[in-house]
């Protein structure tokens, strides 16, 4: 059953019965009720809420799983998954091309790391990249998506809204149920070395309103849509993989450029954003965004508003890799505001970070109140999401593939 995870709660209530209240009553007032002075009154009682009952109900180790997600080695369950999951209690797992053989393998996988978790107090967060053209993690067999750069050059929100529905339909055909994507950079700098084509254009305009459009349609087939790289990766020169980016950009061309698609997707329901490493030198000259509390946490979430799931940019990368060690910047990023951290590559780094966010934990370092907030943040989206520890049936390819080819199925201007 889809969204099973929290029936006990829901089915669950708290029944009061008020007191009778009785005592020796004199003169006229012999025979009377006594009515109840205001003090005494019975309270309204706050409406039971089921997620926070469960946040409450999790151990340390739980809530911590639940606050990363970890890449895998290999293409099947094995030893270290299995520990992950049962023991670590992680709350979701990434997946890249080299974790995904064929269509049969890929749906095996997936499929056996979720029945896997199956006494976890969450269901998991099964990802990948699946943005079209050179950013793509389906198995061979499946028809090819098209880069944002040529659904953005359709000028069509309608088209783009397909190709978002049809990448949200593939994932859930092989039981993933989370798209990094889409890409809500804005191409600004030609001699960008990492974003280009996965950009929807130039101009901001143009990418609020195809990217939002494919954010939608995503959504529209109950996966969840992180959109990407906040706050802004399209005028780097810098590829993040490599070194630590720079944007010197001030505020006023951050919000009216860099920001703007990002604002607008949280205005139309973006549940998850995923926070960039850039140096963002007129914000906070010191740290990279994925580990400033003044970008989370004053852009982000206050001028932005920004209630939903913030997960940072895999921490095995270079910008973080060069700037100081994985676990010290783990801890900053929970700090700084981020629910998740994402650590896609290296069993040993995916242990460390695990073993400092604990510590913190339970030194105080990361406050009780900053883990729960997180955790509720989590449990409420998979709740949203109707994340089910079921596996799906596994898909007809020949089916897929022409559903898909139906869907983008169209003339794109050159």
């Amino acid at each position: 059953m889809r969204g099973s995870f929290l029936h006990i709660l829901l089915s669950c209530t708290i029944a009061f019965s008020p007191l009778a209240l009785s005592g020796c009553t004199t003169g006229s007032q012999q025979g009377n009720s006594a009515a109840p002075s205001p003090s005494s009154a019975p309270k309204p009682t706050a409406a039971p809420d089921p997620i926070r009952e469960l946040v409450d109900s999790m151990t340390i180790e739980e809530k911590i799983g639940q606050m990363v997600l970890f890449g895998v080695d290999g293409t099947v369950l094995d030893d270290t998954i299995r520990k992950h999951i049962t023991k670590d209690h992680v709350g979701g797992f990434i997946f890249f091309g080299p974790n995904i053989k064929d269509s049969h393998q890929a749906w095996s996988l997936f499929n056996s790391m979720q029945q896997e978790n199956v006494s976890g107090k969450l269901p998991l967060f099964l990802s990948v990249d699946q943005e079209g053209g050179r950013v793509s993690r389906m198995p061979k067999e499946i028809p090819a998506f098209p880069t944002s750069q040529s659904v953005g050059k359709t000028k069509d929100p309608a088209y783009a809204y397909k190709v978002g529905s049809a990448l949200g339909h593939t994932l859930g055909a092989f039981g993933l149920n989370v798209d990094f994507a889409p890409v809500l950079d804005v191409n600004s700098n030609p001699n960008n070395p990492v974003i280009g084509d996965r950009s929807f254009g130039a101009t901001a305009e143009t990418v609020s309103s195809m990217g939002i459009q494919e954010m939608k349609g995503i959504q529209s087939t109950g996966i969840i849509s992180v959109v990407k790289h906040f706050p802004g990766h399209g005028d780097t020169s810098v590829d993040s993989h490599k070194d630590l980016p720079v944007v010197q950009h001030d505020l006023e061309r951050l919000r009216t450029v860099e920001f703007a698609p990002f604002a607008e997707a949280i205005r139309q329901g973006a549940d998850a954003v995923m926070v960039a490493h850039l140096l963002v030198t007129k914000l906070d000259p010191q740290l990279p965004a994925s580990i400033s509390p003044v970008i989370i946490q004053k852009y982000l979430r206050g001028e932005m508003g920004f209630q939903g799931v913030v997960i940072t940019d895999d921490m095995t990368m270079e910008a973080i890799g060069k700037t100081m060690p994985i676990d010290k910047a783990a801890v900053q990023a929970i700090q700084a505001g981020a629910d998740i951290v994402l650590v896609g590559h290296e069993a040993e780094k995916e242990q460390a970070v695990l073993n400092a966010l604990l510590q913190a934990a339970k030194s105080g370092t990361i406050t009780k109140e900053t883990i729960d907030a997180s955790v509720y943040r989590i449990a409420k989206l998979k709740n949203k999401a109707k994340l089910s520890m079921e596996g799906v049936a596994e898909p007809n390819i020949a089916k897929l593939g022409s559903d898909i080819k139906s869907a983008l199925s169209r003339e794109v201007k050159k």
